[in-house]
This record gives C-alpha cells, sequence and structure tokens, in this order.
C-alpha cells in the first residue's frame, strides 16, 4: 500500500468520511498476505518506495494472475517481469487497462492517480538484440516514474552514433548501459557523463561470450569510476536503481506530484460520488 493512500485514508476517517471500521479491513492485509503459495509484501512501498514486483518464470498462469490480483487490490501500481503471452493474457482479463509489452516482457497496471514522470533515466543500448534487456530496463524505469529517454543501436562499433547523443546523456540523472559482445559500451558512457551508470550486460554474442560472462568481467573490470554493474540480462535491476537515484535527485519533485496526481484523483471520485447521489435525489 502506497503511503499517500495511507496518510489519504487517515485523513478521511479523522474527517468522518471513513469509519474505522472500514480503515481497519483496508489496513487487514498489512503488512503482508498469506496465500498459500506466496506471502505477499504489502508494506514494501512504506519502507522501499515501491510494491513487490511479480516475477513470472516457474509460476503458474493461475498464480501470476492470483499475486497480481491481490497486489493491484491493494491501490498500488503493479509491474510483473519475465511474463509469458499467455500469463499476461489471464491477467489482462482480469485487468483489461493492464499493458502487456512483448520485447520487454512486462505487464503494468498503473495506478489511476499515478504522478507524471520526474526527474531523467537515459538508456542506452549497444544493439538490436539488447532490446528485450533495455526495454525491460524502461518499463521499469517508468513504472517507478521516471522520465526516460532511450537512445539503441549506439555500439562502440560505430562510436559515432553515441557521440551524438552525449548532449541529452549529460541531463540524465542516471544511465542505464545495456551491451552485449564484450560490453565495453558502459565504459564508454562512464567516461562521457557525471551521472551513476548502471552497466547491465547481455547474454548476446557468440561463443567465447560465454552467455554473457565476458561483457560482465568488462564492465566488472571498468576503468570509468561511476561505473556499477548487475547481473547478466537483468534489465529490471538496471531500470529500478537507476529510478532510485532519479527519485533521489529529484524528492521535493516527485513528492509535490505525487500529492498533486492523488489530490486531483480523489476530487475527482468525490465529485462523480455527489453527482451519484444528487442523481438518486431525483
Amino acid at each position: 500500500m502506497e503511503p499517500d493512500i495511507i496518510r489519504s485514508l487517515l485523513e478521511s476517517v479523522r474527517a468522518g468520511e471513513v469509519s474505522t471500521d472500514e480503515a481497519l479491513s483496508r489496513l487487514r492485509h498489512l503488512p503482508f498476505e498469506k496465500l498459500g503459495f506466496a506471502t505477499l509484501d504489502h508494506h514494501r512501498s512504506l519502507r522501499c518506495g515501491f510494491p513487490e514486483v511479480v516475477f513470472c518464470p516457474s509460476k503458474s498462469v493461475e498464480q501470476v494472475r492470483t499475486i497480481f490480483g491481490r497486489l493491484a487490490a491493494a491501490g498500488a501500481s503493479v509491474l510483473a517481469t519475465r511474463a509469458t503471452p499467455e500469463q499476461a493474457a489471464a491477467v489482462r482479463e482480469d485487468y483489461p487497462q493492464a499493458l502487456y509489452d512483448p520485447t520487454a516482457r512486462t505487464v503494468v497496471l498503473r495506478r489511476p492517480d499515478a504522478p507524471p514522470a520526474v526527474g531523467h533515466v537515459a538508456i542506452v543500448a549497444a544493439g538490436t538484440s539488447d532490446l528485450p534487456v533495455a526495454e525491460e530496463a524502461r518499463v521499469t524505469a517508468e513504472t517507478l516514474g521516471a522520465r526516460v529517454t532511450t537512445h539503441y543501436d549506439v555500439g562502440v562499433a560505430g562510436l559515432h552514433r553515441l557521440l551524438a547523443h552525449t548532449a541529452e546523456l549529460a541531463q540524465a540523472n542516471a544511465v542505464v548501459a545495456v551491451a552485449g559482445m564484450e560490453g565495453a559500451l558502459a565504459s564508454v558512457v562512464g567516461g562521457l557523463v557525471a551521472a551513476p551508470v548502471i552497466a547491465v550486460p547481455t547474454s548476446v554474442g557468440y561463443g567465447a561470450s560465454f552467455g554473457g560472462l565476458a561483457a560482465l568481467l568488462t564492465m566488472l573490470n571498468s576503468c570509468a569510476s561511476g561505473v556499477s554493474v548487475v547481473n547478466i540480462d537483468n534489465g529490471f535491476a538496471g531500470g529500478y536503481i537507476a529510478a532510485m537515484i532519479n527519485r533521489q535527485s529529484c524528492p521535493g519533485q516527485a513528492r509535490q506530484k505525487r500529492t498533486a496526481a492523488h489530490k486531483e484523483h480523489k476530487e475527482h471520485k468525490d465529485h462523480e460520488g455527489h453527482k451519484g447521489r444528487k442523481g438518486r435525489r431525483g
């Protein structure tokens, strides 16, 4: 459950708009909810700033559907990663407004009062073959509230393609560099920008790339000081960390937009409720 949702609930109790019993019912599943096959951490957004994310591999279609639904019922935005088309279809039967991205393999359900994006996270990918990982990073960062720009197919084999974007990259609060093969892109980007660079090695490459191990070792041995590295093909981690850095870079702006968006959504609901009551009087 999001902090602003709890704050609004408590304010409604204080104003007499919601009874204490109803408030208790809404809070009943804090801090966690047991489903038998899963224990959902509804308290995570209060501790970490974003709710639990659904990692879909090795879960059945029905398990993904149930977990996604229970997280959505708590009122937060929901992100599922590495979803198969079958898992995504099951979720969208219950939530048609959820968005499935087949390249990123993600399913996202945004809160209706989700605030506008803030800051700037840049996603840089060496080649088109790296797009599934880069797009996973993009969707993750956007779901966490970051404004994202993408710069794809700008690997070091044609360095002029990357250099054409240096002005925009320099404005980012964090940069995610996604590359397979030898993984040199992250070091190059790290030498061009003042922002932290999150390097994401991918498993793209020929035999001696060892499924991304070559790119991983290159990135871990980067001579660029501002480069950190996540696991092979882990676009989710790259996007998540970049979004956290972005949020820390503009905390006041992010908080103001969250509050304004939630207030606007609440006023709209109150207005619709007033119209409904007025219609019933007639």
